[in-house]
């Protein structure tokens, strides 16, 4: 199953991903591409693949990439070949803005959308400020764009509170587990123990 994560700058997805990640195998990670700097800690092929605005638009025009937006004055863009490869191979997480899971929701109508918000607006500034990543003017932007962004909510499967984190990584794992306990996902497994019952003596 792919799912698609998103929600406001600085609402804590990319935590919740790595959390998530740490307590729960068998999941990828679509690694997008973006013109931003990198920052502090973040490595090439992990996080992003960091290009230029002239190979991200090359991108662009070879129609390389499923989704893409500019936000907040750079380009991120999920490629055909990155989701084609990663999602043969299991559950596969996208972290994505909210432009870009507005246009994935057409394109991907199988995957999941979770929606993750901050339990309020002055903690999402708070979170933006402690950061320290971001100029003045660029946290009033990210702030400016998450009160519209917010309203998209409930066009998402589900909503996650990232509040107190471990609650919030537990509910985003509670997702992935129900949708690997489902009857369609376990047929093998079941067939498999059906048989035993029947020939069973």
């Amino acid at each position: 199953m792919i799912y698609v994560i998103s929600g406001p700058s600085g609402c804590g997805k990319s935590t919740l991903i790595r959390e998530l990640f740490s307590r729960l195998p068998g999941i990828q990670f679509s690694v997008s591409h973006t013109t931003r700097p990198k920052r502090a800690g973040e490595v090439e092929g992990r996080d992003y693949y960091f290009v230029t605005r002239e190979e991200f638009q090359r991108m662009v025009d070879s129609q390389s990439f499923l989704e893409w937006a500019e936000v907040h004055g750079h380009l991120y863009g999920t490629s055909r070949d990155e989701i084609s490869k990663k999602s043969r191979q299991g559950d596969l997480v996208l972290d994505i803005d909210v432009q870009g899971a507005r246009q994935l929701r057409k394109k991907l109508p199988q995957a999941r959308f979770v929606f993750v918000v901050p339990p309020s607006y002055p903690e999402l500034e708070k979170r933006l400020r402690q950061r320290k990543t971001d100029s003045p003017e660029t946290i009033a932007l990210r702030l400016k764009n998450a009160r519209r962004e917010i309203e998209e909510a409930s066009n998402f499967d589900y909503l996650v509170i990232n509040g107190e984190l471990t609650q919030a990584v537990e509910e985003l794992k509670a997702i992935v587990l129900a949708h690997r306990c489902l009857f369609e996902q376990r047929q093998k497994e079941f067939k498999e123990i059906l048989w035993s019952f029947k020939s069973w003596p």
